[in-house]
């Protein structure tokens, strides 16, 4: 490998490391980055850090405060229930043209993933809070799933990146509604596989909105 393709990996994993802990909490909201500590943590350059904090910025990630560097994006619920928005105008665009397209390839995709995320809202419910990354990956990995055959890979990279910004502040609050977001999903899976777009959207809807106000009434990002 060049010394460029070497320099371009470096900096590509160290995105998506950085980006991970961001989403995933493990680096707290409004945190700040001082260059020199990450760049020791993350194993890339000065230059290459401010890259990349620069492109999280832009991406929704990171705050640039003039003067004094970078910090973690604050969560506020006025940004949940933005971000939330426009989670919600995504996939239900999305989901129409997904489940028009989608072939049975697609529908064993999706059977499998919603297979991965039952087992663990189980685990869950069963008090393995231990567990919350692992099943916010199967999450996320169930509803990019179902809007994955809607043809437009622009639209799946806008949704990947909103679905993230919202994923960060249900880490923040570990937010889990047990029963009723297991629920939601079955009900998806269904009519993922009955093909019924209307339904699917409408549960959609009240799944993001539940999510934003079980968070906003416990109080968690005050």
């Amino acid at each position: 490998m060049s010394v460029e393709g070497v320099a371009s990996s470096i900096a590509d994993r160290a995105y998506e490391r950085i980006r991970a802990d961001i989403v995933f909490g493990r680096l707290v909201p409004g945190t700040r980055l001082p260059l020199d500590p990450l760049a020791a943590g993350y194993g890339a350059a000065v230059g290459t850090l401010r890259e990349i904090l620069s492109r999280l910025a832009s991406e929704g990630f990171v705050t640039a405060e003039e003067q004094r560097g970078f910090r973690v994006m604050p969560v506020t619920p006025d940004g949940f229930e933005d971000v939330a928005a426009m989670r919600l105008l995504l996939e239900t665009h999305a989901v129409p043209l997904s489940f028009a397209a989608g072939d049975l390839e697609w529908e064993s995709r999706v059977v499998a993933a919603h297979y991965r995320l039952a087992a663990l809202e189980r685990r869950m419910a069963a008090g393995e809070r231990d567990q919350a990354e692992l099943w916010k990956r199967y999450d996320r990995e169930f509803h990019g799933t179902l809007i994955e055959a809607c043809g437009s890979q622009t639209l799946l990279d806008l949704y990947r990146g909103v679905y993230d910004r919202f994923l960060r502040y249900q880490m923040v609050a570990v937010v889990y509604r047990g029963e009723t977001a297991a629920r939601e999903h079955r009900d998806l899976l269904d009519r993922a596989l009955a093909r019924d777009a209307d339904a699917a959207c409408r549960i959609l809807e009240a799944h993001v909105n539940g999510c934003v106000a079980h968070t906003l009434e416990s109080g968690a990002l005050r």
